[in-house]
Formats: structure tokens, sequence, C-alpha cells
């Protein structure tokens, strides 16, 4: 129990069993006669453990508590085709029953369970106006490409289809007798079409895809004047028209809406004269036609979501690239519906669908029907990373088969009129499988069973009703022994709650030594002394404790899910999770519903932006490969379109000389290397600029490379061998200058070898003596 000084069961003032049990859920009653002090009417209310102890028997004490019961708790199903499809269990448990105490919370665990292999029903609506013509002509073969990649993810599937175009009145059609019957008469690129129509069902769901494409291979496309469509009529109709289209209760239901263009929206229709809002009923005819196209304005978002949420179908907007940030953002007014990209010819719709259908199946979220007013729900949902996260009532990226749970703690504000019972649903967007809740009020107290009216224990002036007496008109005092108007002077001191104060605080009068709280405009005076009422709070927005609360003597009493002094600061953390699940991208923190960003840099309603952190190159990079190259983590757990919601423009050159945008690089598997940049526009929108194709170094040709080899060879041989040839000729060259030096320097004298001699030549000649004697002239012999 808390402090006596904070006591707030006594300082409550209850002046019966049923208001003690309002105050606090930790509040107890002692019914027992002659119970504490008899002349303090709040007595008998205090904390369970104080009655105790002040002397209230066990049996006396009314503490009513919370519970839960369990009424029907079927175990989760892993495989949806191949059984009984009544058996097939995607949620735990089913029905639960919930006994409530105002003020006290009461938690119960909800498990949820995508089984593999369920029954899949695909509606194919499609824009016939006349700019769709190229994409028509794309799909005639549809139905064989999508049902055989649809059954490598089911079983089980049926394909159906239907076309819209506009309200066949002005000035959303053209009206003239000549554009009756054509109204594409005069238009010189295409003269012949069919007349204007609202929403035609043309095939019911069948798992026989040949009728498919005959069906569309019949299709004409027509005209309507202004841009806007009329696909919201067609939507509602396909949506509501059950019997007709073919919906079957045990089977996933998708709504493929293909448009090039944006939507007519409710009061649009006024344009045209038409004042009746749409009445959301079926209004197809004998020739599946819509009749009441020109009778009922367009269905507001409000409506649409409605109907799609209650069969419980996924829409699926597949809409070109000009128009996907609006379908993007009726998306989140709109539960249960995702939005791709759709091509110009309509040549992606197969895989588009397939992605969206993955993306429909990886995620799981908790709706609620019918949620009575006073009561107060907050989830927390349990992902397949185990960790709770407060505030959140959905799971996404999980795999088919993978168990989620919810934790839902209810809460009590009031009670309802006597016997007052009342239930409401919990059931995950596009699932037929919902838990249903009834909840009983504990408020009344058992002792009430044992009323005595006219009691001789009330001197027969009053009834009594757990150990108080309440006493009839003009009879006061607690046991009625007074009667009105009776004042004991000596005891004016009870009427005052210390001395020198006012008598029952200035806001009543003392009477058999008892106050009367005066009557207020304002609301209620109570209490032993008159002290307190139920409008001196604090009040925002001129609202008494916001309107999230009670006030109770002079103190707002917040109701779950709100704190603060005057109530007007939530708890709720769903407004402040990004897309993927972190409370403020990991940069804040949730203050009253609204992320305060803590991180430098970082702004953003979920503070999801953030050029300068450091992770920022990071965290776009996977957006990067998902969205240009449907490669990563997030295109391998088909999350792509519902993480990377930036602007991605594709360029041949990147350029790097502006300062308000942050460079980003990073190497790709195959060593390639890429390069984007990351900036935020003044309207809020992230804008990532890319190139169109990583820069990857070229692999070199063989033959190529053996020919540098050997060339590189070679000419090194001949580098060396004329560096060789350089240095031997440098090399001769300084030693004939050396010796050309030296012999100019040399001096030579003329002289001979003494040991030599010089030769004597001497040649004998043989004379013939016999000869004739011959004198010569001077004496000789010759």
């Amino acid at each position: 129990p808390q402090p006596e000084c904070l006591n707030v069961c006594m300082s409550g003032s209850a002046t019966s069993c049923e208001e003690c049990l309002l105050i606090h859920p930790s509040c107890a009653w002692c019914a027992q006669e002659d119970f504490g002090q008899v002349r303090t009417l709040n007595s008998r209310c205090d904390f369970s453990q104080n009655l105790l102890k002040r002397g209230c028997d066990a049996p006396f004490i009314e503490n009513p508590r919370s519970g839960i019961s369990l009424l029907r708790s079927k175990p989760l199903s892993s495989k949806g085709s191949g059984v009984t499809q009544y058996d097939v269990i995607q949620i735990y448990p089913q029905k639960i029953s919930l006994s409530l105490r105002p003020g006290d919370q009461t938690s119960f665990e909800v498990q949820v369970r995508p089984v593999e292999d369920y029954p899949v029903d695909l509606y194919y609506l499609m824009d016939l106006s006349l700019s769709m013509k190229d994409d028509l002509d794309t799909i005639r073969n549809l139905g064989t490409k999508l049902a055989e990649e649809m059954r490598k993810l089911t079983s089980n599937f049926r394909l159906g289809f239907g076309s819209f175009v506009d309200k066949n009145i002005s000035p959303f059609s053209y009206t003239a007798p000549k554009y009756q019957d054509n109204p594409c008469n005069g238009y010189k690129l295409f003269p012949n079409c069919v007349p204007t129509f609202g929403f035609r069902h043309l095939l019911s769901l069948t798992d026989k895809v040949d009728r498919f494409n005959e069906e569309v291979q019949k299709q004409m496309v027509s005209r309507n004047r202004d841009a806007p469509e009329g696909g919201f009529d067609a939507i509602l109709q396909a949506a509501v028209c059950k019997e007709k289209i073919g919906w079957r209760k045990e089977a996933y239901h998708l709504l493929v809406f293909a448009t090039d263009d944006v939507p007519h929206l409710a009061l649009d229709g006024r344009l045209g004269g038409l004042v009746y809002p749409h009445d959301g009923q079926c209004h197809l005819n004998d020739k599946n036609e819509y009749s009441a196209a020109t009778k009922m304005d367009y269905p507001s978002l409000a409506l649409l979501g409605e109907k799609l949420a209650e069969n419980n179908i996924f829409l699926i907007f597949a809409v070109t690239k000009r128009h996907y940030v609006l379908y993007k953002n009726l998306t989140a007014l709109i539960p249960g519906t995702t939005v791709e990209i759709l091509d110009q010819d309509s040549k992606n719709i197969i895989q588009l669908i397939v992605n969206a259908y993955n993306n429909i199946r990886s995620k799981v979220e908790l709706s609620v029907w019918d949620h009575p007013e006073d009561l107060n729900l907050a989830f927390t949902a349990t992902c397949q990373d185990g960790q709770p996260l407060t505030g959140l009532r959905k799971c996404a990226d999980l795999k088919i088969g993978d168990t989620v749970s919810f934790n839902v703690t209810v809460d009590a504000r009031g009670c309802p009129p006597k016997g007052t019972s009342k239930s409401f649903t919990i059931r995950p967007v596009g699932f037929k499988d919902h838990l249903e809740v009834s909840v009983d009020y504990r408020c009344d107290c058992s002792c009430t069973d044992f009323t005595q009216t006219n009691s001789s224990r009330c001197n027969s002036a009053g009834t009594y009703s757990c150990g108080m007496c309440g006493c009839e008109p003009g009879h006061l005092g607690a046991r009625c022994e007074c009667e009105e108007g009776e004042v004991n002077h000596q005891y004016l001191s009870a009427c005052r709650e210390a001395e020198g104060k006012q008598v029952c605080s200035g806001r009543g009068e003392c009477s058999c030594n008892q106050c009367l709280c005066y009557e207020s405009e304002f609301g209620k005076i109570y209490g032993t002394f008159c002290e307190c009422d139920d409008f001196s709070c604090a009040r925002h927005k001129g609202i008494l404790c916001s309107g999230h609360g009670e006030c109770h003597c002079g103190e707002c009493k917040c109701h779950a899910g709100y704190i603060g002094d005057n109530c007007n600061c939530s708890t709720e953390t769903a407004s402040c999770a990004s897309d993927d699940g972190k409370i403020c991208s990991g940069r804040g923190s949730c203050v009253c519903g609204r992320c305060q960003c803590t991180e430098p840099g970082a702004f953003g309603d979920t503070c999801e932006k953030c050029p300068t952190c450091p992770d920022a190159c990071g965290t776009k990079r996977e957006c990067i490969e998902c969205r240009l190259f449907n490669s990563g983590r997030l295109a391998d757990n088909q999350t792509c379109q519902r993480m990377c919601k930036d602007e991605i423009i594709t360029v041949e050159t990147l350029k790097t000389d502006d300062s308000n945008t942050v460079q980003c690089v990073y190497k790709t598997e195959n060593d390639c290397v890429m390069k984007f940049t990351y900036s935020e526009h003044a309207s809020g929108q992230s804008v990532l600029t890319a190139l169109k194709e990583p820069e990857c170094a070229v692999a070199p040709d063989a033959k190529t490379v053996l020919l540098a080899v050997v060339g590189s060879i070679l000419l090194m041989g001949i580098v060396l061998l004329a560096i060789w040839k350089l240095v031997i000729t440098i090399h001769d060259r300084r030693e004939f200058a050396r010796f050309q030096s030296a012999r100019s320097r040399a001096r030579y004298e003329m002289a001979s070898n003494p040991v030599y001699k010089q030769s004597i030549p001497s040649h004998p000649m043989e004379m013939d003596f016999h000869m004739h004697n011959i004198k010569s002239c001077n004496g000789g012999v010759h």
C-alpha cells in the first residue's frame, strides 16, 4: 500500500462501495457493520491490507479483481492447402472473456502465424481508358504466365478480371450524342473505342486461367474527358459484391488495381450533380455492370478502407512512377494496402504482383474492430528477433511459418450502465482469422445483494447496504439519526478540516455535524469537508485533463496510455516507429507520441533523415542495391518498397561539387565501385542520385596481354643491350682519351744502344779468272 499521506483510497471521499472501487484498482471496501469511525464516511475505503489491520474481517472486504478466461484456443496450423480449409488456424487464441475492474490493467497474448501454401484469390482490376491501350496489349496473355508464377507460391490459385473507366456523365466523360457509341469519334490517333462505362465485372474468380486470357482478348479501351479515373467506384464494387466476384472465405484476397492516372475521390461527383454519398453497397446489375455510377458520388477513403478491411482484401496499387507518391500517401490511410511502380506498358506486371504478394505475406498487422470507447488498448509486438517493441502492433520482414506474438493490455476507464457487457475483435489485416473478446465489468459489490430497506440499523429512516446507511430525504447521519437542519454548534469542529479553516471549506453547510456540499454549475463538489471537486484540474487547450483523464479532487487521473499533469502526453510509440521498426530510427526518443531527435543532424517525423550521420551512406546503400539492382538484404526480404521511399535518380556522370549533398562510395560484390549522393530537398523529400552502372575495371584480352608481355621482354632486352653498348662505348672513349693524353705528353731523345753493333753487309761474288785479262782504262783489270 501507499504511505498514509498519499492514501488515494481515503482521500477519494468515497461514500459507497461502488465509488470506492472506481477510485483506484487497489482500493477495497469494508462492508462490516460498525467498522471504523462511524462519523467518517470514507473510513471504509482503503487498501485491503490496511482494512485487515484496522479490524475488518476478510469475508467483508469487497475487492474484485480482473480476470481472463479462454473460451476457444485451437492450436496454430503450419500449412494452408491439403487440409480442410476450415481447420486452418492462423491466430491463437480465437475467443476469450475478460472481467475488468475499472483502472485495473489486464494483459493477454495473441499469436499469429501466416501458414504456408495458403489459397490465393486474385482479382485484376484494370483501367481501360485510352491511355492504357499499350498496357491492354501487354496483358492479353497475362493469365497463363501469372498463374505459373503464383503456383510457385501456392498450389491453390484463382484469377478474376474486371475493368473500369469513369462515370458516363459530364464533366467526366464526353456526353454529346455523337460520342455515346464511340467516345473516340474524331480522335485521329485512335478513332474507334467502346462507350464509356463505370465498372464491369468480366470474369469471376476461377482456376481456369485460359478463360482470363480469352476475356482479356475481347476487351477494347474507352475514353473519358478528364485525367482522373473512376477506379475507386470499381474497387468498392469488387470488395462488396462478394458472391459475384467469387471471393472465398478461406483464402487471401488480392485486388490488383492497375492505372496510369489519379483517382476521383468523394465530393468530386458533385461536379456532375451527384449529391448522394456512396452507400457502400453492391450495385452490379444482371450484366455485371455498375448501375449506380450516375446516381451516387465516388466513395470516400474511409468507406473504401472500411469495406476492404471488412472483406479481408489486400489492395495492390500498380501505378506508373509519375503517380507513385500520391498512391503511396493513400496507403497510409487505407490499411492493408501496398503500392508498386508499373511500367508504361505493364511489362513488369507479373513481377510486380509477385513482389507485392511477398511483401504482404512478410508482415502482420493487428487491427481492432468495434473498439469500446471506455476501453484503452495498448500493444507490444514481439517479432522474429524476440525483442519487445512497445506501442507497435505490426511485424515485418517475416518468413512464411514465422510466429509472432503481441501482448495486449486492456484497461477499463469507467463503468457502463449496470448489466452491460461489451465486445471487440482483434484481426490481423487481410486475414479471415480473428480473436473475439467479450468484456464484463467488475463494478458492482456483492454486498449489495444483502441490501435492507427501512432498516432498524438506520433508525428505520434509510437503506442499509455494505455497512452504510443511505438515508431518506430529510435525514442525516451515519445511522440517519439526525433530521436535516439540526446543528449542534458544539460539534461544528467536525465540519472543519483543521482548526482555523472554514466550515465545510466554505463550499457547504454543516448539518447534523456533517457537511452538505453546495451544488455547482461547473461540476461536483464532494469530500468530508467539501474539499474536493471534479472541475479544478489542469487543462490543455481548454479541455479538462486533455480529455484523456478524470479530474479527481484537483488532480488528473490519466487514462491508460497517457501521462502528465494534464494527461496531454501519450505513451503510445507507434507514431514514433520508423519503417525498420526502430523507435525514432534509433536516433532519438519518443516523447508524448513524437520523436525528439538526439543524433546531431537527424530530423523527420521518425528521425529517419540524417545526411550527416555516420551510417547515412550505409543505410542508403541498401536502397540503391535493392531499387536499382534488385540485390542485397532488402531485396532478399522483399521489403524494398516499404523501406526505401526516397526518390532515386540515375545519371551517367555524378556531380561531386555540391556542398549540400553527401558523397557516398562503396565496393560491390564484383569489386566494382558504386558512387551516389544523398541530399534532402526543402520539400522534405530525400533524393539519391546514383550512377546508372557501377564503375568496373575492364578485363584485358589474353592475346593483348601475351603480346604485351613478349613485347615488354623484347623491349627490356633491347634497352639492356643499348645500356650495355652505351656503357662500353663510354668506357672505351675514356680509355682512348686517356691514351691520347699520355701520348701527347711523351718526349723522346736520339740515342744508340751500346750493346747494339751496326751490321756490315757482305755480298761475295764469284769471279772467273780464266777469262781473258782485260785492262781497263785506268789500269785496272775487268
